[in-house]
């Protein structure tokens, strides 16, 4: 009997929503990250793109815990002198709660190739609406 190997023709891409509303960004942001690779599926292989879609609703009702939205900064350089932007992350989660959603779900993916991939499958809403019902996404309760 020869070992499994999963490859683009082999895999079955299921989609699921996630929501955030109510619960910590990091959680959250583990749980896609999980979805994303396939590492809940029994056939997972780590070099292959085995995941599936994921939708994250309700992003700006995810909360940070503890003093993060004061002590925590998102920070972005332009490579140019003097061209570093900080802004708080609590108001970055009033302004661009999508942005704040990716970061994190991109932060807890490997740093390769399969993680671009993977990152295309992501969508993120700010509200509860999303315009993915026609791919019959299933709820994903952790």
């Amino acid at each position: 009997m020869s070992t499994f190997m999963a490859n683009k023709g082999n895999i079955e891409r299921k989609w699921y929503i996630l929501d955030a509303a109510g619960k910590p960004l990091g959680k959250t942001a583990a749980t896609a990250a999980i979805l994303l690779r396939g590492k809940h599926k029994p056939e997972y292989t780590p070099h292959a793109d085995c995941g599936d879609f994921v939708i994250v609703v309700n992003a700006d009702k995810a909360v940070l815990t503890g003093k993060k939205g004061d002590q925590k900064y998102y920070r972005t350089h332009s490579g140019y002198v003097g061209g570093l932007k900080e802004t708080k992350y609590r108001i970055l989660m009033q302004t661009k709660p999508e942005l704040a959603m990716r970061v994190a779900i991109r932060g807890m993916m490997p740093r390769n190739i399969v993680t671009k991939d993977s990152l295309s499958r992501l969508k993120i809403y700010r509200g509860g609406q999303h315009k993915h019902a026609a791919q019959q996404p299933e709820t994903w309760t952790v």
